[in-house]
């Protein structure tokens, strides 16, 4: 028996002891007596522990103190049974009650009641529920149960009040012609902030007559001050009579409660959820495409096209690997490529398969944004006043690149109901929600201003048609020993390694960082790829900028290629260089897409822009610089202008995690010369990996990074006993962000407790004073909230309003409290918000904007709100993490397509590491602690005082697992070719050209 069994049967036996009146029995040895006499052994089917271990182990969980021979029972147990199930059954039988009903016959014999007759009677129901859940709300035998709100499929939904108690009126009402005994009434499982009240106390050895016409009451009672929504489910007993051979029978009622502030009112679904399949996109119609005007001037090519990029058009026979990935009856030679095992002899068919996969994928996925759609019937435009010539189309969400519209790309509208002709539009401009298009003379000689179209979005292919051609240049090159490397025969010595002075003497005092700036230089795993792998705040982008700085000043032959996959990154990357190099030596070179107000004030003397375009210089200007800072994409530029492989003796990638592998080898295939080139990657595959949006694709490996393949399956870069071998992979171990209580979970979960804390005491401290924390000292909290995640109009997309509430109350704390007792003033910008769902995004922004304007705040708009993959490197001196999920019934759906943020343990490592200062987890404890990596969180702010809100009663865990199951309506899926990604999160499109 565990101890959490021995416990569970002590608290039964104290109810035992409530039941025959007897709790103040406290004399050892007497309870002893009673318990091996009366309560151990009353049920044959059932042998629990000694009373010394059942002693033991309530004394362990802290239910009972034991002191001169006395076993005292907690006042926290004692207030777990002081409403209904506390019976106040007398170790003799009593009579029927006549209550509402008159005398009746002698009493129920050997009815179990308590908390093993609850599990018993949970259980069957649980799964007579699960099979045949009409059969048991229905009203039966002339029994009905009502109530004085209304009663849909056996729910019963009543609104809390805060302050007060709230009280809901059942009825069990006889409207039969016979008497009928009403046995037993019991919710199945405990309850916490729920009483039930009645008023004769019906109990299995107190039954109560019911006769015909008769109506007797139970009123339920809530009060919590805690925003949440809070089920029950009640389960009534009635028998004919009470002869042996009356058998008994059931109705079930569930009960929502639910607490909800003014806010969570005007957040609530604006409409049923009503899901909507997306099919597949219908062969195209005959139509007649008009072309439009490209924009002008957005780039001054004078780089020539030595190297060609290739339509890579998605061939027909995908649509026969798509059946056959689908159905496991439909076969295609083509599916064996993606089950093998990847090798430098599948790995350019691989890479093209998958890629075509996740282009299928992001057509469909682009049609959600189509007009019309649910939000919008048509679409009207209107001339733009400065060029006669553009007009100007509204497209909501464009500004966050949902869907990405970039200059240069493409759209087809055609007139309302007139799909034979459409109109290409070139787009010429984006400036904030508005897109501005050069259509053909055909459409604005006739455009009138209230014209309806309709609007047909374009993936922009050239992202992966420059994938398609660097896994072919990979095969072509030959880069077996950059992506399949095999350590070297010989072992080298430290001895061997360069002495530095570096540019930042802070990584002087990091042994780990510098380590890794002499192996780079020392190119000590050439012609593999040296790998950095840094954990969350431990300094890779430094430690590349560091080497970088070395390789420069030392290698006076040298050149090198720096990226990342988003401008953001290499932007960073290129400010941090120039720290210590001139700028004449570097160039950072941006796709014509870009936006120029993007671009950093201090990099414009540097890169490509000229004021009024972008410039691609000739292949020989560009030779002579000694470092190119670029995108992994923009890279692909410099393939296609011939730059020859093996001009760039060392490439740099940062957040190389974070790059679908074809991604990361742009900047390698056709560049990297194998056995002369030096290749580095930093990243951390403990972290989020790219943004997959085909689940065959994902299925099938696109969703692992080069850097996690490289770490997870070649021998030279896995730990070897104790620690990595220097020479290809270092590990840096020093923190510099987060204080070490937000620190230790992912430490202790994903980098084996190695972590060290180094950031700054004055910031990481800021906010242990905080007086809403729940133990001073310690700035982590998990706020326990009894939400529940729901749907609206045809969206599929989760949110949780309770969890709204909660995180716009801290929200508002911080504010109000900024500045007292030594706390310093924080700043929108301080502070950032995770959800897991763009739904939940979306409301949490609702939810400050009202705040923004009862506290009249000002900057709210650096106050940023995203996704997981959107804080993905960022850091925010507080950092608030919304959950969603509350139902368990959802949870299957989540780990068949990995999109849950429960489920997925980099998901949950990203959200928790970005906090400098201070970490609001809010959450249901409940279905999180289904995971055992949240199930640690959790626990860790139990035991340190960091946990406040609800908190489920440790029995009720006990009793019936996954209660929740019994309040959900179960829809059905919908069949949608839109993919879970698309569905759920709504992700940004990638623009990082």
């Amino acid at each position: 028996m565990t101890l959490i069994v021995n416990c569970r049967v002590g608290l039964e036996f104290f109810e035992y002891l409530k039941e025959t009146n007897r709790t103040s029995v406290t004399d050892r040895t007497q309870l002893k007596d009673i318990y091996n006499r009366e309560f151990r052994s009353r049920n044959p089917e059932l042998k629990d522990a000694n009373f010394s271990r059942v002693v033991y182990a309530l004394k362990v969980n802290h239910k009972v103190s034991v002191r001169r021979g006395r076993v005292c029972f907690h006042a926290k147990v004692k207030a777990l049974y002081q409403d209904q199930w506390s019976l106040s059954r007398a170790p003799k039988a009593s009579p029927i009650q006549r209550g509402v009903s008159g005398a009746g016959p002698a009493p129920v014999g050997g009815a179990e009641s308590g908390v093993r007759g609850r599990r018993k009677l949970a259980s069957l129901l649980m799964s007579k529920l699960k099979t045949d859940k009409s059969q048991f709300i229905a009203d039966k035998n002339g029994i009905s149960v009502t109530s004085d709100q209304e009663c849909t499929d056996g729910k019963i939904c009543f609104a809390a009040n805060g302050e007060n108690e709230s009280v809901l009126s059942l009825y069990v009402e006889n409207g039969g012609t016979e008497s009928v005994l009403f046995t037993y009434y019991t919710p199945l499982h405990w309850l916490r902030y729920f009483n039930l009240v009645d008023e004769h106390r019906v109990t299995p050895a107190k039954p109560l007559a019911l006769t015909p016409g008769s109506k007797y009451e139970i009123q339920v009672r809530f009060q919590s001050s805690l925003v949440g929504f809070y089920p029950a489910t009640l389960a009534f007993e009635f028998r004919e009579s009470l002869l042996p051979s009356s058998a008994s029978f059931h109705i079930v009622r569930f009960i929502e409660a639910r607490y909800v502030t003014s806010l969570g009112l005007e957040l609530a679904p604006v409409a049923p959820y009503r899901p909507r399949p997306i099919l597949a996109p219908p062969p195209p119609e005959p139509c007649t495409i008009v072309d439009g005007q490209p924009p002008e001037g957005l780039s001054v090519q004078r780089l020539k096209i030595e190297v060609g990029l290739q339509p890579y058009k998605v061939p027909t026979y995908m649509d026969r690997l798509l059946k056959a990935l689908k159905s496991p009856t439909f076969h295609d030679e083509r599916k064996a490529v993606l089950e093998s095992l990847l090798t430098m002899e599948n790995y350019s068919e691989r890479f093209h398969l998958l890629l075509f996969l996740e282009e299928m994928q992001m057509k469909v996925d682009i049609t959600r944004y189509n007009i019309p759609n649910d939000d919008r019937e048509d679409a009207s435009m209107v001339q733009d006043q400065r060029n006669k010539k553009l007009l100007i189309l509204e497209v909501p969400g464009v500004a966050e690149n949902r869907p990405s519209v970039l200059p240069g790309d493409r759209l087809l509208v055609f007139l309302k109901g007139l799909t034979a002709v459409k109109y290409r539009g070139y787009v010429h401009a984006v400036e904030l929600e508005q897109v501005k298009l050069g259509f053909s003379s055909q459409l604005l000689d006739k455009f009138v201003e209230g014209m309806k179209f309709g609007v047909e979005f374009i993936v922009n292919c050239l992202t992966m048609r420059v994938q398609h051609r660097a896994v072919d240049l990979a095969s072509e090159h030959r880069l077996g020993r950059v992506l399949f490397p095999q350590a070297p025969l010989s072992p080298s010595s430290d001895a061997e390694l360069p002495a530095l002075r570096l540019f930042d003497y802070k990584l002087e005092q990091n042994p780990e960082q510098y380590k890794a700036v002499q192996h780079i230089v020392a190119g000590s795993s050439r012609p593999a790829p040296y790998l950095v792998f840094g954990p969350p705040g431990t300094g890779k982008t430094v430690t590349l900028v560091e080497a970088i700085k070395q390789i420069e000043k030392t290698q006076a032959s040298c050149h090198i290629l720096a990226c990342a996959p988003s401008n953001s990154a290499a932007d960073l990357l290129c400010k941090k260089i120039l720290e210590h190099i001139e700028p004449r030596k570097l160039y950072r070179m941006y796709a014509s897409s870009r936006d120029a107000k993007m671009i950093p004030d201090e990099l414009k003397a540097c890169c490509n822009w000229l004021g009024n375009a972008y410039e691609y210089p000739l292949k020989e200007e560009l030779l002579q610089y000694r470092i190119m800072v670029t995108t992994l994409l923009t890279a692909g530029r410099l393939v296609t202008g011939g730059i020859h492989p093996g001009h760039f003796t060392h490439v740099f990638v940062d957040e190389a995690g974070h790059a679908v592998e074809s991604e990361c080898i742009v900047p390698l295939a056709g560049l990297v010369e194998a056995g002369s080139s030096q290749v580095v990657l930093a990243g951390d595959p403990k972290q989020l990996g790219p943004i997959i949006r085909s689940p065959l694709a994902l299925k099938y490996g696109m969703g692992v990074s080069l850097l996690e393949r490289l770490m997870t399956t070649v021998p030279m870069y896995q730990k070897d006993e104790e620690s990595f071998d220097n020479r290809f992979v270092t590990k840096l171990l020093r923190n510099y962000r987060s204080h070490p209580a937000i620190l230790k979970i992912p430490n202790e979960l994903f980098y084996n407790g190695e972590l060290q804390v180094c950031a700054n005491e004055i910031i990481r401290n800021s906010y242990c004073g905080w007086q809403h924390l729940p133990k001073q000292g310690f700035p982590v909290i998990f706020h326990g909230v009894m939400g529940l995640d729901e749907r609206e109009a045809s969206s599929p997309s989760f949110f949780n309003v309770a969890e709204v509430e909660v995180l716009v109350d801290y929200v508002r704390k911080l504010f109000e409290t900024q500045g007292r007792k030594g706390l310093s003033i924080i700043s929108p910008g301080d502070i950032g918000i995770i959800a897991p769902y763009r739904k939940q995004v979306q409301k949490i922004r609702r939810g400050l904007q009202r705040l923004e304007n009862d506290l009249r705040l000002r900057d709210m708009k650096y106050l940023k709100v995203g996704s997981v993959e959107e804080f993905q490197g960022q850091e925010r001196k507080v950092i608030l993490v919304s959950a969603v999920r509350s139902s368990p019934h959802y949870m299957e759906l989540d780990q068949e397509f990995s999109l849950g943020f429960v489920k997925n343990e980099k998901r949950f490592n990203v959200a928790v590491t970005r906090a400098k200062a201070l970490l609001v987890v809010v959450g249901n404890p409940r279905v999180l602690s289904m995971d055992p990596v949240w199930a640690r969180f959790i626990q860790y702010c139990k035991d340190e005082g960091g946990y406040t809100g609800f908190s489920p009663i440790e029995e009720e865990e006990v009793i019936v697992e996954r209660l929740a199951a019994l309040y959900i309506t179960i829809e059905a899926q919908v069949e949608t070719e839109e993919s879970e990604v698309q569905q759920l999160l709504d992700p940004e499109w990638r623009s990082d050209l």
